[in-house]
Formats: structure tokens, C-alpha cells, sequence
């Protein structure tokens, strides 16, 4: 439930993992997309809709990194998680995602390079 953060973002650099992005090594990623009210919570949180977690909080300062880097940061295995949870907010809400993209991505610039990640991640 927590890993949304890095969320809408990526675009396909590949760097050494980010010590700061260590602890979601082993993240449960079906728990947050098998739920859509938990996504929509988190979502929320990073257009600064709604309250965030003090993960969220966390999270919500990854997002430009992470989209303007393909999560660079991110080892091989949160890579796939971060493209299981983008997958499951472009298909369950897709107004939402419109929505996060456009604040982290305002002249889609980025949506050629988040659509490899996808295929490559999910």
C-alpha cells in the first residue's frame, strides 16, 4: 500500500539503487492494486487532495525524481513494482492518472519513456 509513490512516474536510466528506496525492496504490491480505495487514498495524497501517510509524504517527494529518471533509483524488482502499480492506476483510474501525469508530466514529454517502462516492467 505504500509504494505508490513512485507512482506515475519513470522513464528507463538505469543507476544504482537509491539506499533511500532500500526498505521497499519487499513491498506487497498486491495489496495496494488488488485495492482501489487504498490507490485512490494515495493518489489523493500526492495531487494534495487528501491526507497523507507519513509514507505518502515520503513518497510524494520521489515522484518528479522518479518520472524524470524511469525510477532510476530503483533496483530491477521495484522497478516491476512501481509498473504494476502505474498499470493498475491507468486501468482502474484513469481520470486520476490523467490528473498525476499532467502535475509530474505537463507537456508529455515523458509519455513515450513511461510507455517502454511499462512494457518492459508489467
Amino acid at each position: 500500500m505504500k509504494f505508490l509513490i513512485i507512482l506515475a512516474l519513470v522513464a528507463l536510466a538505469s543507476a544504482r539503487p537509491d539506499e533511500n528506496y532500500d526498505r521497499y525492496e519487499y513491498f506487497d504490491v498486491d495489496e495496494l492494486v488488488s485495492n482501489v480505495r487504498l490507490l485512490k487514498a494515495y493518489i489523493k495524497c500526492f495531487l494534495g487532495e487528501g491526507k497523507c501517510t507519513p509514507e505518502g509524504s515520503e513518497f510524494k517527494k520521489w515522484i518528479p525524481d522518479a518520472i524524470q529518471s524511469n525510477c532510476g533509483k530503483c533496483s530491477d524488482k521495484q522497478k516491476h513494482i512501481v509498473g504494476r502499480v502505474i498499470k493498475a492506476i491507468i486501468d482502474n483510474l484513469p481520470e486520476e492518472w490523467n490528473k498525476l501525469n499532467a502535475m509530474h508530466n505537463p507537456d508529455g514529454k515523458y509519455d513515450e519513456i513511461m510507455k517502454n517502462f511499462l512494457d518492459k516492467y508489467t
